[in-house]
């Protein structure tokens, strides 16, 4: 038996499989910190002894973007822990980035001591209130060591079975307290580790009417999400069967490598002309695994049939009024659909499709191609493409990387990546990267990041990078700094949306010197300033025996612009410039560009 409750907890932690946990150090958590250090030195002296690793990271929100990273790249339960008080709050944004994707994570908080809590005591917080919206599955406060046990079960178990944020607070004191097991009497509950897989599908009726929608369908798209990963090959034999073109949601990017000539690629705002082609055309439509929000870039509401699987009933039939709406998992629901549907002979639909996607590509290659002041950024994307290493993990951060990362970045069969999804949350990339190093240590990684995030909280990251990273395997992580003095998105939305003129008090930021500064810390890097280059540096980046930051100078008046865009935003656009008195060469380009999607060819 453990020795304290904290011994306790990271054993059991430990039994679940924990081997990582993401933190900063506090007094609210000091028992859990020696536990870990006792762990550690256990370890040293017996290599079988158990170990869970715990990574220093600078702030408590990276703690909990690094454990919703783990979740993604792993399919584990992501782990973190954070002090009382400020710590705990500053742990939320990265919790309600795990809560948003429907990742699996459990968070140990510290707590004032128990005699302290509710007498307005020095970061003595309402934690159970102020935690019980992101971790609304399970959230609990313990008080005695012998109800400990149960609690860490309960957290783990639903985290994992649910996919959800759950969190356990410990009061500093109790921490410290000799670890007791409940006594065999009324009023005591025993628990135990484990958690039997288990892998939902429809019934044969749910699934032979979803049959009979599909097999209906002439003009079959599917939009497939994070559900769809690790369905790869389900998704890719519906497909054939049906003749169906496949669009991505933002996080479904990895589901499907990007050089098949069906995948449309991305869709929403931030997607192809092949997919919003495919959603305006399609007569059927099969949703699998997201929860794809925006409703203007999907069909009108009853002009399809539609069917739809997700693990979540909360998600059924949510986003788009489903004709057939299956409760279940992705590859498990689709293999048993599979047998039921009918192959189309007809493929004109699938030829249009891949006409769609070549233009697509065409049209997106062009716009690389465009001169920019004094660097386009879809072709630091472009130029990054063909270079990606075998198994390469790319993350992007919110804002007009997320919008190159996906659409003009291709990734092939065996690479992953993410983004911050529901939550949008800017400063993920770094996080995100550093815990798929620690993650996979052999394999490459790379983080395409706003200067916006850079500022936020990318530069002291590269603290953490520069202290961990001679135990990874192979040293590349690659941070490329899209260095254009602005909150470009930011801008962007005001033009379009609002038809506000740039507001440089607002969006202008200073430019940082990023790749000097990595320098300073034993890390590699360089300033890219002109295009040319662009595949220079990332060769030299990817050589690199260390971890290397790459800044690179580009335009912010690049338009992230969506694959079409309505009358009333254009006129805002069109006000916007009137009132910034941009010059006549941008504004002509852009327009052109903005015409092209009101009036598609």
């Amino acid at each position: 038996m453990a020795d304290t409750v904290a011994d306790f907890i990271m054993q059991r932690a430990y039994d679940w499989g924990a081997r990582r946990v993401y933190g900063y150090a506090g007094d609210g958590v000091g028992g859990l910190i020696g536990a870990l250090q006792r762990m550690e030195k256990a370890h040293e002296a017996d290599p079988e002894a158990p170990l869970i690793e715990f990574v220093q990271v600078r702030h408590e929100e990276m703690a909990g973007l690094c454990a919703t990273a783990h979740a993604k790249f792993t399919g584990e339960v992501g782990f973190c822990l954070a002090t009382s008080g400020p710590g705990a709050v500053h742990l939320l944004n990265g919790l309600y980035d795990a809560r948003g994707d429907h990742m699996p994570v459990v968070a140990l908080v510290g707590q004032q001591a128990r005699a302290a809590m509710g007498s307005h005591y020095q970061q003595d917080l309402d934690l159970q209130s102020l935690f019980k919206d992101v971790a609304g599955a399970f959230v609990a406060t313990a008080t005695l060591p012998n109800q400990v046990p149960h609690l860490i079960d309960r957290a783990w178990r639903i985290a994992k079975a649910e996919r959800r944020v759950t969190c356990v607070i410990l009061p500093n004191d109790l921490q410290n307290e000799p670890m007791e097991m409940p006594p065999r009497e009324h009023g005591s509950t025993f628990s135990g580790v484990g958690l039997a897989e288990t892998v939902p599908v429809p019934t044969d009726a749910s699934l032979r009417a979803a049959a009979e929608v599909l097999n209906a369908g002439e003009k079959v798209a599917i939009l497939v999400g994070a559900g769809a990963i690790g369905a790869a090959a389900e998704v890719t034999e519906v497909a054939e069967i049906l003749g169906a073109g496949v669009a991505k949601a933002l996080l479904g990017k990895t589901a499907l490598p990007d050089d098949l000539p069906w995948v449309t690629g991305s869709m929403g705002f931030l997607g192809t002309p092949a997919s919003d082609a495919l959603m305006k055309s399609c007569d059927t439509l099969l949703w699998v695994g997201s929860g794809f929000p925006y409703a203007e870039y999907l069909p009108k509401p009853g002009a399809v049939r539609a069917v739809q699987i997700d693990l979540d009933a909360g998600m059924l039939g949510l986003r788009y009024p489903m004709e057939v709406n299956l409760q279940g998992d992705s590859a498990a629901t689709l293999r048993a659909l599979i047998p039921l549907l009918r192959r189309k002979e007809d493929r004109s639909w699938r030829e249009q499709v891949e006409k769609s996607v070549r233009d697509s590509r065409e049209a997106l290659a062009g716009e690389a191609a465009v001169e920019a002041d004094p660097i386009n950024p879809q072709k630091i994307a472009t130029e990054l493409t063909p270079r990606l290493p075998d198994r390469a993990i790319v993350t992007a951060d919110s804002g007009t990387t997320t919008v190159w990362w996906a659409r003009n970045l291709d990734l092939r069969e065996g690479m992953m990546g993410s983004v911050s999804g529901t939550l949008a949350t800017m400063g993920c990339a770094v996080p995100y990267a550093i815990a798929a190093k620690f993650a996979h240590p052999d394999r490459p990684v790379i983080a395409l990041v706003g200067d916006g995030a850079m500022q936020m909280n990318g530069m002291s990251e590269l603290i953490t990078i520069s202290r961990y990273w001679r135990r990874w395997k192979d040293p590349r992580l690659i941070v490329m700094a899209l260095n254009n003095r602005e909150l470009a998105f930011v801008t962007w939305e005001e033009r379009v949306q609002i038809g506000d003129p740039k507001w440089p008090a607002s969006q202008t930021l200073p430019d940082i010197p990023y790749a000097d500064i990595a320098k300073l810390m034993g890390l590699g890097g360089r300033r890219v300033e002109r295009p040319d280059d662009i595949g220079a540096a990332w060769d030299e980046a990817l050589a690199s025996d260390r971890p290397f930051v790459l800044d690179i100078l580009s335009d912010p008046n690049v338009a992230p612009l969506p694959p079409h865009i309505t009358l009333d935003q254009a006129r805002a656009y069109a006000t916007a410039m009137w009132h910034e008195q941009r010059p006549a060469g941008m504004i002509a380009g852009t327009a052109r560009q903005i015409l092209g999607r009101i009036l598609p060819d």
